[in-house]
């Protein structure tokens, strides 16, 4: 089983630039162990078990929650059962062959 899991949560309360914040809940991503890839909009962490993924939710708000009053939060899940882990990177692998494909 693999479990994508994009999301991005951040405090409301602390003006426009949020990335002090921010990089702790990926302090805490990157200490998890579990692959995952930043990027400019988000964060997408690939696990074994929706449990897992759900789990790394509740740990980022836990993050966030001590420094403020408000924590916006966007989820985004793609499961599969019948997939091994590794689809993270192998997804992105996937498109840029095919990329090469239609450029021959």
């Amino acid at each position: 089983m693999s479990v994508l899991m994009s999301y991005a949560m951040f405090p409301t309360d602390k003006g426009s630039s949020v990335s002090e914040f921010v990089s702790k809940v990926i302090k805490m991503v990157t200490e998890s162990g579990y692959d995952y890839k930043l990027t400019a909009m988000g964060t997408i962490i690939e696990t074994e078990t929706l449990d897992q993924a759900l789990e790394m939710v509740s740990k980022s708000y836990k993050v966030l929650e001590p420094y403020s009053e408000r924590v916006y939060s966007t989820v985004t899940f793609d499961i599969q059962t019948n997939k091994p882990i590794g689809r993270l990177s192998g997804k992105i692998k996937s498109i840029e062959s095919k990329i090469g494909e239609v450029e021959k």
